[in-house]
């Protein structure tokens, strides 16, 4: 487990510095205690990450979740009573593991789930912008993450007239250090692979708190610019904080319908962010989806029973950790107990490091996530991959991800359907001469009711005295629409003069009356 404690470690601590700040947001944003999303990060880095199978995924809370939350403790009255939905979406989720549910996430394709990757990198490279430039909306920065659309658009226009110097300039200092970091100095010294160039850029941007922190100058940063963790004055402080479940109202039908739809939407963003995940593993590993599922469960059960928010795995924290060179889930858990010893420790410490230095982090994860290079490779791939990834980015960026996903999904699936109706067979003209049309139409290896339009058009189109060969000697599947469309046109044929010789593995036939009780059965196996 400590094999690749060297690129784990460097890895965990960069992740733990994007968490943080996301999990206070995302409890923010949901409407929760702000230690809840420190609880669900925990728990998603020790505890799931201990089950999960995923070698370099990581859990926590979800900002995909946090309107669900929202509307769920408004709705329910009580965040106690929130938490009891909470335990029993962990618990469906397990069922649903050992239900072997998590195969869903296979059946999204390939360029809707690089599409999903393209556009939440355009996204979280947008949202850092207020935080890069200490912009503040309402109360807190944070608000900005649960802005899409229209109003994502609107927002960042806005923030031209509200620039911060001080902000300004540590998340400029903060992406030199990355970017001079990553391209210069780990090519010059194994000191500095060792040291990762993000916990460089937060130590700056703590000195620089320390340094200019109540001198009244321009460049100081202050109130909601910086990291905000609830600091304990002691350990029983500390437990004050936790907040347990309500069962006395397990009754509550209200609750089941909130588990339901908790358990069905963290399944799914956790299914496809394993999808996504594995195609950002250097080494092509692949998450068990049903493992994942019951650690996912498990991981929401004890999170609900001691205060935490929702957990799902998440792209935002999994992509930090592969793109600093997270190996294994020792990573994952290793951020968790950073989590932990942070509120207990050094909370007040944390407090001090400006949210443009994350931004910066998060600036260069967004820009990775969505290179231009990937529209070019995808264009390059044809029409019926460039066109359900483009829609699936546009749909994300302007709507959410899941209402995106879905988007890109249907769109791959009618791109299949066009597909199967223009591949059913294959037209040779052999001879026109002596007024007769020798054609020869090839079926494809399989035909179904989808492809019944396109060789009913075919058919009928076939002008009169056609001697028309039929060849499906490498079809192995014919569904049964499509031999009633040519037991049909055996009618029409001979009424027209068309003369059919079918040819199969099981023989060559002239003009068949039924080809129904020639085949047998209504799908045969061309034998």
């Amino acid at each position: 487990m400590f094999k690749h404690i060297k690129a784990d470690l460097p890895a965990s601590l960069v992740v733990f510095f994007v968490a943080l700040p996301l999990c206070l947001g995302i409890a923010l944003a949901s409407g929760a205690p702000l230690f809840s999303g420190i609880i669900a990060g925990i728990i998603g880095g020790i505890v799931v990450g201990a089950i999960s199978g995923s070698s370099i995924g990581v859990s926590g809370p979800a900002a995909g979740l946090a309107v669900v939350v929202l509307t769920a403790i408004s709705d329910l009255g009580s965040y106690e009573l929130f938490l009891v939905a909470v335990v029993i979406a962990g618990v469906l989720q397990v069922i649903m593991g050992f239900l072997k549910a998590g195969v869903i996430g296979y059946f999204f394709p390939s360029s809707v789930i690089k599409g999903m990757l393209s556009a939440i990198g355009i996204i979280i490279f947008l949202k850092q912008i207020p935080l890069a430039l200490g912009y503040e909306e309402g109360e807190t920065p944070f608000a900005f993450f649960e802005t899409t659309g229209f109003d994502l658009y609107r927002s960042l226009s806005n923030m031209v007239t509200s620039i911060d110097p001080g902000v300004v300039l540590i998340t400029a200092i903060s992406l030199v250090i990355l970017l001079v970091w990553d391209k210069v100095l780990v090519k010059k010294s194994k000191f500095f692979k060792l040291v990762p160039g993000p916990l460089v850029a937060v130590l700056v941007g703590i000195i620089y708190q320390l340094i200019l922190s109540g001198s009244d100058s321009p460049f100081e940063i202050t109130g909601n610019n910086l990291v905000s963790v609830p600091v304990p004055d002691n350990f029983g402080d500390f437990l004050s904080q936790f907040t347990f479940p309500d069962f006395t109202q397990m009754g509550n039908t209200q609750v089941y319908i909130v588990a339901i739809t908790i358990a069905i939407v963290a399944s799914l963003e956790t299914l496809l962010s394993v999808e996504a995940t594995d195609k950002l593993d250097p080494h092509k590993r692949v998450t068990p989806t049903n493992r994942e599922l019951v650690a996912q469960g498990v991981g929401n059960t004890m999170s609900g029973l001691v205060g935490g928010l929702p957990i799902t795995q998440v792209i935002v924290r999994s992509t930090a950790n592969v793109m600093n060179g997270g190996r294994t889930k020792l990573s994952a858990i290793i951020h968790g107990f950073f989590l932990l010893f942070s509120v207990l420790l050094i909370a007040e410490y944390l407090n001090l490091i400006p949210l443009g230095v994350l931004a910066a982090v998060l600036l260069i994860i967004g820009w990775k996530l969505a290179n231009p290079g990937q529209f070019v490779t995808m264009k390059k791939l044809g029409k019926s991959q460039f066109i359900p990834f483009v829609v699936t980015v546009v749909a994300i960026v302007a709507t959410d991800l899941l209402v995106g996903i879905l988007l890109g999904l249907a769109v791959g699936i009618i791109t299949i359907l066009i597909n199967s109706y223009k591949n059913s067979h294959f037209l040779n003209i052999e001879d026109k001469s002596n007024g007769v049309h020798r054609i020869k139409m090839e079926l494809a290896e399989e035909v179904t009711f989808l492809n019944k339009a396109a060789i009913q058009r075919e058919l009928y189109a076939l002008p009169e005295n056609t001697y028309l060969i039929l060849d499906v000697t490498k079809t192995k599947a014919l569904d049964l629409d499509v031999l009633e469309i040519l037991d049909d046109f055996s009618v029409t044929a001979e009424e027209r003069n068309i003369n059919v010789k079918l040819i199969s593995q099981r023989g060559e036939v002239e003009n068949p009356h039924s080809y129904r009780e020639f085949f047998g059965v209504n799908v045969f196996e061309g034998a």
